[in-house]
């Protein structure tokens, strides 16, 4: 790490440790008044694995302290100067970031409070990757696996690529929100290795590691009281926020899409073969089911907590391969990714399956038998074996 790079640090820890501390004091107020808000996430067979309802208001504490933590602390600094690194940022990328955290909380937070249709979700995608070109945050430069120099974009294609990379991140990010912890914990990982990479690697982005460490910060203040058994859920508001977050951070500068894509690899996979499975079945690739990773993770076997581990330990193994390796090393690792993750997938799927089956199997014996034991007995008593009053 360069002496820059150390410079900075004690910066980034104090982001770090000060929106730790607000979001773990602000998620219990937004717990409080989640009935206020009308933002309760009731059991859903289909989809859901709690049994109770479970406040949706964690993504609002994450969001509002991302924001209002980023927003006072870069004012102070331009009163008293005492992070210079931090002037490097360019006020449109800061303003961008914050906006569009923001716009999204309060998309998401319609959507947990009204339960919109997967439409105007996507259209408020749409929005969202809007204001980042709007600010202009654009992807201009692919990562290419065939060689070191990247591959160069026009205007409208930067465009496009970016209005897809931040939709698709949103939807990565909302696909993976299945268990208690899963989401905050993989957007954590993945964040921490953003800011981390913007300070080992030249030229080194200290204002951008900064801003990596106040959404770090943010997720950890929130996690303990989303772990298994959670008190609160992030929400649509948290979905959105954190995904336009990871979206526009990985851009940022040195474009680190490369590095996110390998780190984000198993919601990224996941996302890409939920997708392609219920298209090929005919349904929507937003219809809910119990299709996703971290479910057939649970149908092997796994406790909650376990299969939640497993996905963080996977995260972390990507994330190292992310930080050892060059841009196209990180391409060529994550096409590898997808198609074992696909294979996996396709496995466990079957396994799954084939264990449903088999406890089918062992259980409607068991139940024939209950019922012709229960029908011989009505027989003998006169059709009234289940009447004890009645019974000889």
């Amino acid at each position: 790490m360069s002496q820059a790079a150390l410079n900075a640090l004690p910066i980034v820890l104090a982001a770090l440790a000060a929106a730790a501390v607000v979001s773990f004091l602000l998620t219990p107020l937004t717990i409080r008044f989640a009935t206020q808000l009308g933002a309760i996430d009731e059991p859903d067979a289909d989809r859901r694995v709690h049994h109770k309802p479970i406040p949706r208001t964690g993504g609002l504490a994450v969001a509002a302290t991302f924001v209002g933590v980023g927003a006072l602390g870069l004012l102070l600094n331009q009163v008293f100067q005492f992070a210079p690194a931090l002037r490097s940022v360019r006020f449109p990328e800061v303003i961008a970031l914050f906006v569009g955290v923001g716009l999204g909380a309060l998309i998401g937070y319609v959507d947990d409070r009204l339960q919109l249709r997967a439409r105007w979700q996507f259209i408020g995608q749409f929005v969202l990757a809007g204001v980042a070109v709007a600010f202009g945050i654009t992807i201009d430069r692919l990562p290419n696996p065939l060689g070191e120099q990247g591959i160069m974009l026009g205007d409208i294609a930067a465009v496009a690529v970016t209005t897809i990379w931040v939709v698709g991140m949103l939807n990565s990010v909302n696909f993976v929100d299945g268990l208690d912890g899963l989401l905050g914990g993989i957007a954590l990982i993945a964040v921490t290795t953003l800011g981390v990479i913007s300070l080992i690697d030249a030229p080194i982005q200290p204002a951008v590691a900064v801003l990596c460490a106040l959404l770090a910060g943010s997720l950890l203040g929130f996690l303990p009281y989303n772990f298994h058994p959670a008190r609160v859920f992030i929400g649509t508001a948290g979905v959105f926020a954190v995904g336009y977050a990871l979206a526009v951070l990985s851009v940022l500068g040195t474009a680190k899409v490369a590095l996110a894509l390998l780190v984000l690899g198993v919601p990224i996979i996941d996302t890409f073969w939920i997708i392609i499975r219920r298209v090929s079945s005919r349904r929507s690739p937003f219809s809910a089911d119990r299709g996703h990773f971290h479910h057939r993770l649970l149908d092997l076997g796994l406790s909650h907590r376990q299969a939640v581990l497993l996905i963080y330990v996977i995260c972390s193994i990507l994330a190292v391969l992310s930080l050892v390796l060059s841009g196209r090393g990180q391409i060529s690792a994550f096409l590898v990714v997808v198609l074992g993750g696909g294979l996996l997938l396709y496995l466990l799927t079957r396994r799954a399956q084939l264990a449903l089956d088999r406890r089918s199997y062992a259980v409607e014996p068991e139940s024939d038998m209950l019922e012709e034991i229960r029908r011989r007995g009505t027989e003998l008593t006169g059709g009234h074996a289940d009447d004890p009053e009645e019974r000889p």
